[in-house]
Order: structure tokens, then sequence, then C-alpha cells
């Protein structure tokens, strides 16, 4: 008979025993069943040999693989793995430099097979493949981020920002918390404020960014990315500018919401209209918009 996975093959066989035992022949149990009758008579040999109830089924595996690799490969490329915790490519050149032939696939599949590998979570979300636009002008592309600023005494304080590429234009609001509806809420204020259409927004991979706030920058006809995980050069510019917003503003008031708004109030203005940057050539945000 075929090779079959039934979890009810063994008790078929057992069955089948069972009826040989009780005065059948092996040609009225084979008609029974619809199975051979070499193979009923099988079963009756293996279940005396087993002494057991029902028959199991074999594994299908082969006694023997003539392609399999040596053990001792396979214990080099297990050590190699775990010397330096090194990626199968690398294990397969280190491997090749000493002498062992064996293919990279192997190497792989060796890894995988010991559990020696990462594997990408099922629930993993994919990289977003929106494209980088250039920020040729106003407005054509933005990043926006969030800073956590811890209070001594217990809590924290968010702040939002945001800066245009092009002309280095921000903004900035502090908040008691962070989430989807907190940041809808700052994307209305700076489509807004902005002197300039927004037409695409990048993020990093908070929870504040997700679904929802791309939903909202749909409906307002603003495109959204999100930066590359682990990339932080990715959100370089919005990156430098909660530095600066700290350094310059933030650290220098007492910690509180109302102190840190009073001092953004005083501060972005100055920051847009009056501080030389030298990302654009020394010159200030609100004179690189007076070109457009």
């Amino acid at each position: 008979m075929a090779y079959t996975t039934n979890p009810k093959a063994p008790q078929v066989r057992w069955q089948a025993v069972k009826m040989l035992r009780s005065g059948k022949s092996t040609r009225e149990v084979a008609r029974y069943f619809g199975y051979n009758q070499s193979t009923v008579a099988r079963w009756e040999r293996k279940s005396r040999l087993l002494n057991t109830g029902p028959i199991p089924t074999l594994s299908s595996r082969p006694h023997v693989s003539p392609l399999a690799l040596p053990e001792e490969t396979v214990s080099a490329i297990i050590s190699k793995r775990l010397e330096r915790n090194r990626c199968g490519q690398v294990v397969h050149q280190a491997l090749l430099r000493e002498g062992v032939s064996v293919s990279l696939s192997s190497v792989q599949r060796t890894l995988d097979r010991c559990g020696l590998t990462k594997k990408r979570s099922p629930w993993k979300r994919p990289h977003d493949a929106t494209p980088r636009p250039d920020a040729a002008f106003p407005g054509a592309f933005v990043e926006v981020d969030t800073i956590h600023l811890m209070n001594p005494l217990g809590g924290r304080i968010y702040v939002y920002t945001l800066i245009d590429v092009h002309s280095r234009w921000a903004y900035a609001e502090v908040v008691e918390k962070i989430g989807a509806e907190p940041s809808i809420c700052f994307l209305k204020k700076v489509l807004r404020k902005a002197p300039f259409p927004i037409l695409m927004v990048q993020s990093d991979n908070g929870s504040e960014f997700s679904i929802g706030f791309t939903h909202a920058l749909k409906r307002y006809g603003v495109g959204h990315r999100h930066s590359r995980v682990r990339k932080s050069n990715d959100q370089a510019h919005v990156e430098r500018f909660n530095r600066t917003v700290q350094e310059e503003c933030l650290d220098q008031v007492s910690y509180g919401i109302q102190t840190f708004r009073k001092a953004l109030k005083e501060y972005l203005p100055y920051y847009n209209e009056e501080r030389l940057h030298m990302g654009i050539e020394y010159r200030t945000p609100r004179e690189v918009m007076q070109r457009y």
C-alpha cells in the first residue's frame, strides 16, 4: 500500500489483525478493508513482533543519506557560528579558508536545522516601500518626531517636533501624552501654521505614527512614509532639531508643561526667522522660503 500519514491508520491495522485472529482469512479481511492480501498478512506479522495494540506508522525518512554532510563538517559549521555569531555567508567563507569544502546552501541548511538562524516574525509588518521624495522645495518633504522628557520626580512630558528638510522651517508643541489622536491634532496645527503646503511626511515607526496617523494624512492629501528601522540617519534633520531645541530652549527653563510651552512660543519665531543655519548656507528658514 502507499505510504500514509492518516492518524487512524494504526487503529485500522489493529482491527484487521483482530479479524484475522478471530478466524477470518486474509482474503476476507483484505476484501473487507480494501487492501491487498499481502499487506494484511504483513500487518499480522508485524503485530506479533511488536506485541502491542495499534500498529504505528513508521517514519518515511531514509535509513541512509549518502549525500549528507559528514559529522565533522556539521560540527565545524556549528562551532564557527557559535564562535562569533556571524551569518551563514561569513561562516561559509571562514570554512573555505580553512580548507573545508562545503557549499553555502549546505551551511545555511545546517544552521537552520540546528536552530541557529533568526526567523522573521510572521506578525512583523513589512517595511514601508514608499519612495523618499527629493526635498526640492518647501513642503516637499518634512520629518516629524517626538521628544520624551523625563521628570526627576516621576512622569514624562512629550514634545512633538517637525522640520521641513528643504527650508529648515520647524514647529514644535508640548503635550502631556502621545498617541494617534494627539499626533493627528499636531498635524492639523502644522497644516494651519506652515507657510507652505506639505506633500510628504516622514516619521519613525512609533505607535503614535501608526495606521491612524497615516489615514489622517491621506484625508488631508498628504503622503506618509516611515523611516527604516534602526536607521537613525533617515530622520537626521528632525533628530538634530530635537537636540537643538532642547539645548537652546527647553534646558534653559525649569521643568514643567507651562514653562516649556511658553519657552517654545518665544523660541520658534527666533529659530525660523533669525537663527542662521549652517545647513542652508548661513541663512534663515524665512530667507529660504522667500525665494518661492
